[in-house]
C-alpha cells in the first residue's frame, strides 16, 4: 500500500449530457491511496491522510494526475509503417498496410513489435487499448501474452479476412471460425484482457465470414466486435457494390448480427441519420479517429452529432496508428479540436479529457473498472507536466491549479501543446510502468 499526493482531475459524468462543471473532480492538494493495483481511498490530502499516517507517500507536487488514457482503436502491426506518405484509404493499406502486416506471421518479428508498441503506450499514457492484430493466430497470441506480462488492460482478437487482400494474408470462414474460438477460450477474460471478433472491414470480408462472425458472437455473447464503419468515400462505393442488398453500410454488420452493446466501431465518417439512429440504439460506440481521419485525407467526423440527445452514441478518442500520426492522446485531443473547428462545432478541455478516460471507458463497457478514481477501482493514472517544454513553461509559468479558469487553461495547453514528454509518470494495476527520464528537469 502507498499513496500518491499531487492534483487531481477526473469525471463523474458525461459533459456531453451535463454541465461540464457537473461533469468533473478537481482536487488541488489531493492523497490517492493504492492497495494491490486498485484504489483504496481517494480526497483531499489533510483529510485522507489522517487515516493513514504511517503510509508511504509518493509526492507528485506542481503535477497533475489523472486516469490513464484509454485508446479505443489502434492497430499493432501498423507501428512500424506509421508515417508512410502519400496515399488515401484504399491504396494506402494496398502499399503499406498490408506489406506490412505480412510481415506478422513470424512470431519473433511480432513480438518485437509488440514489445516496442506497449513501450510506447506506456510512454504516451496510455493504459487501456482496443488492438487490431493480423490475421495470423500467433500475432494475436504474442500480442496477447506481451500485454499480460504488462497487466495493461487490452482487447484485441485476430483479423478476418478472406477477399481482397494479399493471398498471404487471406484466411477463410473455417479457419476462422476455428482460430478465433480457440484464441477466445484462451485469452477472454484472462486478468485485464478482452477478446474482440475482429473482420477488419466489409471489403475483406466474404457475407460467409462476415456470418461466422456472428456465430462466433453469439457462441461468445460477451466478447467485442471490433471493426471499422465509413472512413472514406471509395469505400462506401466499393461496400455498396459487394453488398447490393444491404441499404447502407451498417446493415451489412447487422445482417450478420454483429451490431450492439459491445460493438466499437472506428470512424464512422459517412454515417446516415438512420445509421446514428441504429447505433445509439444498439448501444455500439465509435471510435473517433482525428489524425488518420486528416493524414489520409478521408473527412471530418461529426461530434456533435454523434453525441446528440436525440440518438447520443458512446464515443472514445482513438490514436489509429499507423494512419494515425501519434501514439499520444493528447495530440489526438489537438486533432479532434482542430477537426470540430473546422465544422464550425467546439471541443472544450473538459469534454476532449471526459473521451480520453472515462469516455472511452463507458464506450468499451469498462467505466466499472477503470476511467475515475471512483474507490475500487484499478489504480491506473498518470502523470501530466503542464510545463514539459520550454514553450509550455512560458505560456503557463505558474506552478499550482487554483482556479477552475487555470484549470481549463491548462488542460488547453496540454492537449495543443502536449505530447510524451508531457507524461512524467504512468502507472498501471498500481504499479509504475513509465517514468519520464527528464522528470523534474523544468
Amino acid at each position: 500500500m502507498y499513496g500518491v499526493r499531487s492534483a487531481f482531475l477526473d469525471f463523474i459524468d458525461d459533459p456531453f449530457v451535463v454541465s461540464p462543471t457537473e461533469s468533473y473532480r478537481y482536487l488541488e492538494d489531493g492523497l490517492l491511496i493504492v492497495e494491490d493495483g486498485k484504489i483504496k481511498a481517494f480526497g483531499s490530502y489533510d483529510h485522507i491522510r489522517t487515516d493513514y499516517p504511517e503510509i508511504e507517500i509518493i509526492d507528485y507536487s506542481q503535477r497533475l494526475i489523472i486516469p490513464g488514457f484509454v485508446d479505443t482503436h489502434v492497430h499493432y502491426p501498423q507501428t512500424e509503417i506509421i508515417a508512410s506518405y502519400g496515399e488515401q484509404l484504399l491504396q494506402w493499406l494496398e502499399k503499406y498496410a498490408f506489406p506490412g502486416e505480412q510481415r506478422f506471421k513470424d512470431p519473433l518479428h511480432a513480438r518485437e513489435v509488440a514489445g516496442f508498441f506497449f513501450d510506447e503506450l506506456a510512454r504516451n499514457g496510455t493504459t487501456t487499448a482496443v488492438v487490431m492484430t493480423t490475421v495470423f493466430p500467433e500475432s494475436t497470441r504474442v500480442f496477447f501474452e506481451e500485454a499480460q506480462s504488462r497487466n495493461i488492460r487490452a482487447i484485441a482478437g485476430q483479423v478476418m479476412m478472406d477477399r481482397n487482400a494479399p493471398e498471404s494474408l487471406l484466411d477463410n470462414p473455417e479457419t476462422a471460425y476455428h482460430n478465433n474460438k480457440d484464441l477466445i477460450k484462451e485469452w477472454h477474460n484472462r486478468g485485464r484482457l478482452c477478446y474482440t471478433i475482429t473482420p477488419r472491414f466489409a471489403i475483406t470480408s466474404t457475407p460467409e465470414q462476415l456470418e461466422v462472425a456472428g456465430q462466433l458472437k453469439r457462441e461468445f455473447p460477451d466478447v467485442y466486435v471490433h471493426t471499422h464503419l465509413s472512413e472514406n468515400q471509395e469505400e462506401l462505393v466499393t461496400v455498396s457494390q459487394l453488398f447490393p442488398e444491404c441499404k447502407d453500410y451498417l446493415e451489412v454488420y447487422e445482417k450478420a448480427g454483429l451490431v450492439g452493446d459491445r460493438s466499437i466501431f472506428a470512424h464512422g465518417i459517412y454515417l446516415s441519420n438512420s445509421e446514428f439512429k441504429r447505433l445509439s440504439e444498439a448501444g455500439s460506440a465509435i471510435a473517433f479517429c482525428p489524425t488518420s481521419n486528416m493524414f489520409i485525407g478521408s473527412g471530418l467526423f461529426n461530434l456533435k452529432e454523434a453525441k446528440s440527445p436525440a440518438h447520443p452514441i458512446a464515443v472514445g478518442l482513438a490514436s489509429d496508428v499507423g494512419a494515425g500520426t501519434s501514439f499520444s492522446m493528447l495530440k489526438t485531443m489537438s486533432a479532434a479540436y482542430k477537426v470540430t473547428q473546422l465544422q464550425k462545432q467546439t471541443l472544450s478541455p473538459l469534454p476532449a479529457f471526459y473521451l480520453a478516460t472515462l469516455g472511452g471507458a463507458k464506450a468499451i463497457h469498462l467505466d466499472s473498472y477503470i476511467g475515475n478514481f471512483q474507490i475500487g477501482k484499478e489504480s491506473d493514472f498518470i502523470v501530466l507536466n503542464w510545463q514539459a517544454t520550454p514553450l509550455m513553461a512560458f505560456r503557463h509559468p505558474q506552478h499550482s491549479i487554483e482556479s477552475v479558469e487555470k484549470l481549463n487553461e491548462i488542460l488547453f495547453s496540454l492537449m495543443i501543446l502536449g505530447d510524451d514528454r508531457s507524461i512524467d509518470a504512468t502507472y498501471i494495476g498500481g504499479n509504475l510502468a513509465y517514468r519520464n527520464p527528464d522528470y523534474m528537469t523544468w
